[in-house]
This record gives structure tokens, C-alpha cells and sequence, in this order.
């Protein structure tokens, strides 16, 4: 088969084109690269004008400012158009959400007519593995005890912070996401975060656990001589919705009690290649908090044996069956949390032997090829929702 893969935000889609080549597949992946994260893709709609040069990512802030439209999404989808003579015959098309393309939604819509109707045999897929309409809908009927929408709910002064998730329910996205939907053949999600929300809004999607290349990523065996080291990674775009001051919190709270025990690592906003190595020599690696199953980071992290807090709570225990730890779930509770590291900090063993179990669990439940495979039985089939 010939696949179009049409986004990245987080690299599941080059871990599901890595498994899809082995399978003898051929492979295209067309997106942004997701700014600084700088994931790989074939055809790139990077808005460089707007994004790479300072003087016209200040006029694009005046731009929107007085007219609210945003020249770095005019610009995406420019150049979206500008591929679409090579983004023909294709067997299949995956969207990695609604707004894949990441332009404004009628052009959005548009871009999207012209590619479904010069690859007319193709299948298509929707993918929803992050923020989308339904999920969106669904978070702000705060059923949940959590989620990543919790420090809007408790703050609106923060709602700014929430933009790109509370898009999804303006008008034109809810339209974008109805256009994608009734074009697509399939409707998956990734992991429990949208399964539970996807479902309880009246849809039936296929869960496919996120693809991980473990073959790519390097299991060292925790060994622990001196310090547990710790680290955080901080996304600033991300910050509130990942919960990430509870990590800081209880990190103060661990240097304050146990300075000589611990070594804490702290990187921020840093390119994808950079991230996943900038954390080689920590047995802990703190993720996010508002999350019932494992994000991309985290997974990696896990791959790598190491000691993830995350999304990791009793319906994903349930959902795989799990009888021992393979992550830490952390709430939003600084404390909590503190109370967990100390844990761990003060019986080494147990992060050695979470660390192990983690690597297991990911080449058993995500291994990539195992991963392909399951989307290539999805696609074959007729309309699943």
C-alpha cells in the first residue's frame, strides 16, 4: 500500500511509518514538524515566514491583534496547497486529528476536498490521539475527576492558556471535525485519555495503543551507585495543561528534604532529538499529571527503563490487566507526589525493578510492527462507527 500519514505532534506517526516500512509499506508523512520539537516529515508545511524570522512573527502578532487571523496558519495551509500535486495515489490517508493541516478551518476543509477527491480510492482515516471536538466536549462537562482542562476550570484568567484546546468547540472546528468524519472509513484513538471521552459522547472508535520503535531506543538497566537522579522536562506551551507546578512543588519539597540523595535535571523546550537524550542519566523522569493513560514522552521514557510518573491509573491498570506498577500515576498533588519519589529515593530497589517491568510492558503491549499491523486491519475494513 501506498499511506499518507497526514500531521505529527508527537511522533507517533513516524513510529507507525517505521513499523509500516518493515511491513513493505510505502510511507509519507506531510506536516509541520511540530515547531520546535522538529519531528521528521517528507513534505513539509513549516511556516518559516512566520515562524523563523522575527521581524514577521511580530507582524504576524499585529496582524491578529487588530484582525484575529493568523498569517502562520494562512501560510501552513499555502503551503499545504503547493504540495497537493504530489500527495496523489494513495491507497490510504490518515489524519492525525480534524485539524491536521493546522490552518484555518474552511481552508482547512478546502485543502481537504482537494486531496480526498484526487486520491477518490483511497480509504481514510481519523486518528484522535490528542485534543479533538468530541474530547473537548466531553472535558467540559467535568465529569472527570481530572483533566487536562482542571486548571481552566479552577483559574479562567488562565482560559488564554487553553486556546488551542478550547478551539475545538467553536463552530468552524466542530464543522472541520463533522467534514472529517463523515469522509473517514475509520475512527481511532490512542489511548484511555480519549477512548473514555470518545465513547461517552456516543462514538465507537478502535483503541490502537501509540507505536513505539523500541529497536530505536536504548534499555539501560537502572543501576543506582549514588544519587537517584530525577528529571523534568517542561513544555512552556504545555505547562498548565500537563500539570507540571505540582512537579515543581514536590521537587522542592524532595531537595529540601533529601538534598544529598537526589540530583534533579530540569530542560525545557528543547528540540525532540535533544529532549529524549537530555534525560539518558535519570532513573525518574516526571511527565504529566492530568492523564489517566501514557503520553509519547512518557512511553519513550518507559522504553528506556525508566521510573515514568504519568498517566497511569486504575482503568489503564484494568484495561491491561496489570498486577505490578510499569509507571507511577500522579495526581494533582505536589505532596502526593513527594510522598511517591521519597519512595522510591529511599528503597532504590523498587525503581530498578518498576524499570524493568516498564521496558516489558512496552515491547509487549506497543511494540511498532505489532502496532502497524492492527491499523493495517482497521483500514481494510468497511466504515467501523
Amino acid at each position: 500500500m501506498k499511506i499518507l500519514l497526514v500531521g505529527e505532534f508527537s511522533r507517533l506517526h513516524n513510529s507507525l511509518k517505521e513499523g509500516l516500512l518493515v511491513l513493505g509499506h510505502d510511507v509519507f508523512i506531510v506536516g509541520t514538524g511540530d515547531f520546535f520539537k522538529k519531528y521528521p516529515v517528507d513534505f513539509s508545511t513549516h511556516p518559516k515566514y512566520f515562524s523563523d524570522f522575527w521581524f514577521l512573527r511580530k507582524c504576524n502578532s499585529l496582524f491578529y491583534r487588530i484582525f484575529k487571523i493568523d498569517l502562520q496558519k494562512t501560510e501552513k495551509g499555502i503551503r499545504f496547497y503547493f504540495l497537493l500535486k504530489k500527495l496523489k495515489d494513495f491507497d490510504h490517508i490518515q489524519l492525525v486529528n480534524s485539524d491536521a493541516i493546522e490552518t484555518h478551518p474552511k481552508f482547512g476543509i478546502l485543502l481537504l476536498k482537494k486531496l480526498f477527491d484526487q486520491n477518490k480510492t483511497a480509504t481514510k482515516s481519523l486518528l484522535v490521539c490528542g485534543d479533538e471536538t468530541p474530547v473537548v466536549d466531553y472535558l467540559l462537562k467535568k465529569e472527570f475527576e481530572y483533566s487536562i482542562l482542571t486548571p481552566y476550570f479552577e483559574d479562567n484568567s488562565l482560559k488564554h492558556k487553553f486556546d488551542y484546546t478550547l478551539k475545538y468547540v467553536h463552530k468552524n472546528y466542530q464543522k472541520q471535525f463533522e467534514f472529517v468524519l463523515k469522509n473517514s472509513n475509520s475512527l481511532i484513538v490512542s489511548d484511555i485519555d480519549y477512548k473514555l471521552p470518545m465513547e461517552r459522547m456516543g462514538f465507537t472508535p478502535v483503541f490502537i495503543p501509540n507505536p513505539i520503535n523500541s529497536t530505536k531506543i536504548e534499555f539501560s538497566p537502572i543501576e543506582i551507585s549514588e544519587k537517584v537522579v530525577i528529571f523534568l522536562g517542561i513544555n512552556r506551551v504545555n505547562y498548565a495543561k500537563k500539570g507540571i507546578r505540582y512537579f515543581e512543588e514536590a521537587l522542592e519539597i524532595i531537595k529540601q528534604k533529601y538534598p544529598k540523595k537526589v540530583e534533579i535535571i530540569i530542560s525545557e523546550d528543547v528540540p525532540y532529538f535533544k529532549y529524549i537524550k537530555s534525560y539518558d542519566k535519570a532513573h525518574i523522569v516526571l511527565d504529566m499529571v492530568y492523564a489517566f493513560d501514557q503520553g509519547y514522552n512518557a512511553l519513550e521514557a518507559m522504553a528506556k527503563g525508566k521510573v515514568v510518573f504519568t498517566g497511569a491509573s486504575i482503568e489503564f491498570e484494568e484495561h491491561y490487566n496489570l498486577t505490578e506498577k510499569v509507571a507511577l500515576n500522579a495526581v494533582p498533588n505536589s505532596e502526593e507526589i513527594a510522598l511517591e519519589i521519597e519512595k522510591l529515593v529511599l528503597n532504590p530497589i523498587k525503581i530498578i525493578d518498576i524499570g524493568k517491568r516498564a521496558r516489558k510492558f512496552i515491547e509487549s503491549k506497543h511494540d511498532y510492527i505489532f502496532i502497524s499491523k492492527k491499523y493495517l486491519n482497521v483500514w481494510k475494513n468497511e466504515r467501523n462507527f
